[in-house]
């Protein structure tokens, strides 16, 4: 101490050692924190991205369900589209959009 204090030295000498112990744990508390950021957005970019796959998978859905919709559309108009439908099982073609509602 630079200077006589009517604090006792004992005191004085706690108050320094656990601010150096602040001080010493300062670094490891920042690094933990950012590698609680770093978990927590990797966290988030993986939500992301199976949340970008769920809605491409709900396209490829709906684009086959178009193309079916329209297979059939074309079936009904065009004559020798619809002896294509005519020459399959029926059972065959419900399973096939079975298969499709199940993707």
């Amino acid at each position: 101490m630079a200077f006589p204090t009517a604090v006792n030295n004992q005191i004085t000498d706690a108050v320094t050692q656990s601010n150096v112990k602040v001080l010493g744990e300062a670094p490891a508390m920042a690094i933990g924190s950012i590698y609680q950021t770093m978990a927590h957005s990797t966290g988030i970019l993986f939500e992301n991205a199976v949340s970008a796959q769920q809605q491409q998978n709900a396209l490829a859905q709906a684009a086959s369900n178009q193309g079916v919709t329209q297979f059939y559309g074309a079936a009904e108009a065009d004559a020798p589209t619809a002896g294509i439908l005519a020459k399959r099982d029926p059972a065959e073609l419900e399973a096939l959009i079975r298969q499709l509602k199940s993707e």
